[in-house]
């Protein structure tokens, strides 16, 4: 921000720092791996009497201890490998779609918005990328809405028992076989909870691991796969599922500021299910390993933690504002992000350029020079970008300098199922599958940004090549994507 680059060196340096811990806190397990490999092959290279006249009996035994112990130490300490078996994204029914022309009838008919609000919608329906196949609950299409808690409940068991009844189908998985579950919701979080609600309906054992994930943004689904990650690490030969949606019947907003209008235009319904599993015998039929996670969380920046924020209007109406420095926010996030990222994933090469870039900045006065950008396209096969709004994927589309064909899966998913939130990366994973576009050893970046602010990533990396499964959400409409859209 300041003119001689110090605030802005200070934060660089610190982007380096955190990219890098990771590698520091590993160093010892990295060194330990050569050491025994060594010390392996020099004690198969000496016979016994060799190694009677080398060592004496006593630093024989103490040499074979401290290598077992070590080897153990390492095993023990490795992390467990995460399988993902399948999952499921949910498809709503033909009669919830709604069109340009009857998102704007209906809206006219709610006497709560004035001609102002209106004309303020329809150009944000026609800017937003979305489609005319996009979904509304039952609960909106009706005139007038009827924002109940009753609708509410039965849009989220719509969504969540949808997903979950497809996924088990082509999983074939016993429910009360599942030890953790996670479940992820900003809005709507009722008593009994959502998890709740799915442990009643699917009679999951007693002992389960539940939680129930509210007010975390659109970013949440990638919180909660590191969370069942995270569980899984210490429970052993178990599975973990992954709930992910938004509800939509109690947050419309019903007033006329316009920062509360936005989500009324891009939000829609949809929700995912996810099986992860520990088990390694698992790996055979399992799409994708996860690779890594990498959470960023900027809550302690006061302008982004207000930049979406739930709050009554002046009339006392309910509603999710977005603030106009919410694009510039997110800039700062995915930076913090993909520097802890970058040493994890990029090549050496990339590596170094990007330290050079730094180093020359910091320590030799070329402050007229850009940021370097690590070149990511090296490192990942398919991009999974959270469909906010047509905004949200230029900006990384432009930032990360990749190009039309790597944010289609993002701009399609955009354009046929709307924001859908937290769910939102599933459905593009699901797209780039029913394209026939996933091969073995292929890796995929799924990345969100969420209220908070926080900006999260996922990378999975493909087990096989991979078809679409049964109740892939694109399988009646693939065919005519990808689809031009004005930009």
């Amino acid at each position: 921000m300041d003119a001689n680059g110090g605030p802005v060196q200070i934060r660089s340096k610190n982007y380096v720092k955190l990219g890098y811990h990771y590698l520091l806190t590993h160093f010892l397990k990295l060194l330990l791996i050569p050491f025994m490999a060594v010390l392996f092959m020099n004690v198969s290279l000496l016979s016994l009497n060799q190694l009677h006249l080398h060592y004496n009996s006593t630093g024989f035994v103490f040499l074979i201890t401290f290598a077992i112990l070590g080897s153990i130490v390492f095993f023990i300490s490795r992390p467990r490998s995460i399988y993902l078996l399948d999952y499921s994204c949910y498809l709503p029914p033909s009669n919830q779609k709604v069109s340009y022309q009857t998102f704007m009838n209906n809206s006219s008919l709610i006497q709560d918005f004035s001609e102002t609000s209106l004309e303020f919608q329809r150009k944000i329906l026609i800017r937003s990328g979305l489609g005319e196949e996009t979904y509304l609950p039952e609960s909106i299409h009706c005139i007038p809405p009827r924002p109940t808690m009753a609708a509410a409940r039965e849009e989220a068991e719509q969504v969540i028992f949808g997903a979950l009844d497809s996924l088990f189908e082509n999983t074939k998985i016993n429910p009360r076989e599942i030890g953790v579950l996670v479940v992820n919701c900003s809005l709507f979080n009722p008593t009994p909870s959502l998890s709740a609600m799915i442990v009643n309906k699917y009679k999951l054992r007693g002992n389960i691991k539940s939680f129930n994930l509210g007010g975390m943004g659109c970013s949440a689904g990638v919180i909660a796969v590191d969370l069942a990650s995270d569980m899984l690490q210490i429970h052993r030969n178990t599975f973990a599922l992954v709930v992910s949606t938004e509800n939509i019947t109690q947050n419309w907003y019903f007033g006329n500021n316009k920062a509360m209008l936005i989500p009324n235009c891009l939000f829609r319904v949809g929700g995912s299910a996810v099986l992860l599993s520990n088990k390694p015998l698992d790996r055979k039929r399992s799409k994708y390993k996860l690779v890594h996670t990498v959470r960023t969380h900027k809550g302690s920046d006061e302008k982004a933690f207000n930049c979406v924020y739930q709050e009554q209007d002046e009339c006392l109406k309910t509603g999710v504002s977005l603030s106009k420095d919410l694009m510039a926010i997110a800039g700062e996030a995915l930076k913090t992000n993909i520097t802890t990222l970058g040493p994890l994933v990029l090549p050496i090469s990339e590596q170094i350029l990007f330290f050079s870039a730094f180093v020359a900045k910091r320590f030799f006065n070329a402050k007229e020079k850009k940021p370097y950008i690590p070149d990511f396209k090296l490192a990942f096969d398919h991009f999974c970008i959270h469909a906010g709004g047509r905004a949200v994927i230029d900006e990384l589309e432009k930032s990360l300098k990749l190009s039309p064909k790597h944010v289609e899966a993002s701009r399609m998913t955009l354009h046929r199922f709307g924001n859908t939130s937290s769910s939102s990366i599933w459905y593009e994973l699901a797209y780039t599958e029913a394209k026939g576009r996933m091969r073995k050893g292929n890796r995929v970046w799924q990345i969100a940004f969420g209220s908070g602010f926080k900006c999260n990533s996922a990378v999975w990396v493909a087990l096989r090549d991979i078809k679409p499964t049964v109740n892939n959400p694109w399988e009646h409409c693939i065919h005519r994507y990808p689809v031009k859209i004005d930009l």
